[in-house]
């Protein structure tokens, strides 16, 4: 089976008006051992033996849908359902086993806390290392510190390595990097519900603001009020496929009424 995860530039009015995500007959398998093993000797021991036995495990079947430029889509799924397996692909972090996905524009991918951070590193290095990751120069960076650090509230923690910060203070960073510079697409996974209550409306309302301005979010919840509040769209995956793709408040209304039926 062939897979394939294609990013490219906007560079022209007609892509543009193109579905800035396309993900076409996208399915992920997972290859899991049969038998306990105890240890990593044990283990090479029998890969080199040919004794190893696996099952195969499908986390995402024939998944397609498209996310048009500007919309903010949920991704909303019970534990173990496939969701963070989808923005990893959507992201290019893993390769799909079969199907394809198109990403026409710049990714910025916030998918657990501390992802492109270097916690031995500074509050301020990181701003400038994971702007460089995202392809700005230091002077460019240098121009977004004073706004970045302005909206994390850590001003007098960037001196401070980040393997002292508090998860809060990790998610206050990361995100504040994230919205400076403005991707074609944002992707959150869960993170936002590490915030402190005030922090994570100022997400909310920044979120806002950039959908007017045209960026495109897609964000993976628990929290079927949070989709609601934060997007027009939502997606439901249930066992790797897809259940719903509606609007936000129908897809976030049966996923409750489902979840309580458990």
């Amino acid at each position: 089976m062939e897979s394939r995860i294609e990013t490219t530039e906007l560079q022209s009015v007609n892509a543009r008006s193109l579905p800035l995500v396309e993900v076409q007959n996208v399915s992920m398998r997972f290859r899991m051992p049969t038998e306990k093993i105890d240890n990593v000797k044990e283990f090479f021991i029998k890969l080199v033996k040919g004794k190893l036995k696996y099952e195969d495990f499908w986390v995402l079947k024939n998944i397609s849908f498209e996310i048009k430029r500007g919309e903010s889509v949920g991704i909303l799924g019970r534990n173990g359902a496939g969701k963070s397996t989808l923005l990893k692909m959507i992201s290019g972090i893993v390769e799909p086993t079969s199907g394809s996905i198109r990403v026409r524009g710049s990714i910025v991918p916030l998918l657990r806390l501390g992802a492109g951070f270097d916690m031995n590193a500074t509050g301020k290095e990181n701003v400038f290392l994971n702007g460089a990751m995202l392809g700005f120069g230091k002077k460019e960076m240098q121009k977004r510190y004073d706004s970045i650090v302005e909206f994390s509230e850590l001003g007098k923690f960037m001196n401070m390595p980040l393997k002292n910060y508090s998860s809060g203070m990790l998610t206050r960073l990361g995100f504040s990097i994230a919205v400076d510079v403005n991707p074609d697409l944002l992707i959150i996974d869960e993170i936002l519900a590490v915030g402190d209550a005030p922090f994570q409306k100022k997400c909310a309302a920044k979120i806002e603001e950039l959908q007017r301005n045209g960026t495109t979010f897609l964000l993976v919840s628990h929290q079927a009020s949070q989709v609601k509040r934060l997007c027009k769209r939502a997606l439901w995956i249930k066992d790797g496929e897809i259940v719903m793709y509606d609007d936000a408040e129908s897809v976030s209304n049966a996923y409750a009424i489902d979840c309580n039926k458990q």
